[in-house]
């Protein structure tokens, strides 16, 4: 099994470069007055298809051989994986199939349509998607792309860490959504090798905390279909690549729940004028709210995706 490295994620950033936006790095005098730190957000949120998950995606398919793009691709995703992956397919004109939770937010099933993904819905409560996708994949004979287990995934995503610290400068601590890990491990990747005293803190939803309890156990743990508003990090688990990652390359993990996720996501539209989707919101509400202390130090936070369902937000605002 090999695990991807710096050198991979420098690979991904010259192989997307062209493609993926370069997001900007958000700062808000309010927000530092108020920590007594300085704080840098990557706005992920701006990025094509609306999250990070592009800069994998891309990175994925467009190193597929002649073959591999004629037959496709397939993937499971509850939205922003399967968006990217829809997008990056119609750019690289690969054939894409996405395996998407019939419960998944409609303004993420609706664009992944958009951008000529074939969507195939299931049952998360009664159906593996994982055994989906794989079925289709030797069906039809597509590539399957996984949303996080994958190196060029992993590589890819990285490529938001490495442009963070390359424009705001060596970090003390970065806080980064945690779903299956593939962000956290390439921002973690990214941040060893370009700011080796930064401490990486990778953030889920309490309800789906599997992969803090497997940081601190050191076994894989896993949860089962997590209620949660952070529909992006729902993920059942860390993968077999992500999860030796994070044990050699994050400092710690945290856990934000739902009425504070949603807190400090308004908090982020009102203050800063993003949109952030409660998934990308994580890493914010574990640096705002948590334990850490921020004072006097130099601090990166992920906002990894924008892609809010509207129709939900009605039923939220009882937590601004």
């Amino acid at each position: 099994m090999t695990l991807p490295t710096f050198a991979d994620v420098e690979s991904a950033a010259h192989q997307i470069a062209g493609a993926a936006h370069k997001t900007p790095v958000a700062t808000s005098r309010t927000i530092n007055a108020r920590t007594g730190a300085e704080l840098f957000f990557k706005c992920e949120n701006l990025q094509r298809a609306g999250a990070f998950k592009f800069r994998g995606a891309y990175n994925a398919l467009s190193r597929l051989d002649a073959d591999q793009r004629r037959r496709g691709v397939v993937t499971f995703s509850s939205g922003n994986h399967a968006q990217a992956i829809a997008l990056a397919g119609q750019l690289l004109d690969i054939p894409r199939v996405i395996v998407m939770p019939s419960d998944a937010p409609e303004v993420k099933r609706i664009a992944t349509e958009g951008y000529g993904g074939e969507v195939i819905l299931y049952d998360r409560d009664k159906e593996d998607r994982e055994a989906i996708g794989k079925r289709l994949a030797s069906e039809r004979g597509l590539t399957l792309i996984p949303p996080y287990d994958h190196l060029h995934i992993i590589a890819g995503q990285g490529t938001a860490a490495r442009e963070l610290i390359e424009e705001a400068g060596p970090l003390d601590l970065l806080f980064v959504p945690c779903g299956g890990g593939g962000l956290l491990s390439g921002s973690a990747i990214a941040a060893r090798a370009m700011a080796p005293h930064c401490r990486v803190i990778g953030v889920e939803p309490a309800a789906g905390d599997d992969a803090t309890r497997s940081f601190r156990t050191k076994q894989l743990q896993t949860v089962n279909n997590p209620k949660t508003v952070a529909d992006g990090a729902r993920t059942p688990s860390l993968g077999s690549l992500t999860f030796p990652l994070v044990l050699e390359h994050v400092s710690d993990m945290a856990t934000v729940d739902d009425p504070t996720l949603l807190k400090t996501m308004f908090y982020l539209w009102e203050r800063l004028k993003l949109v952030v989707e409660p998934t990308g919101a994580l890493g914010a509400a574990a640096a705002l709210e948590g334990a850490t202390p921020l004072a006097g130090r130099r601090v990166g936070v992920v906002l990894s995706g924008g892609n809010v369902d509207l129709a939900q937000v009605g039923s939220w605002v009882q937590y601004r």
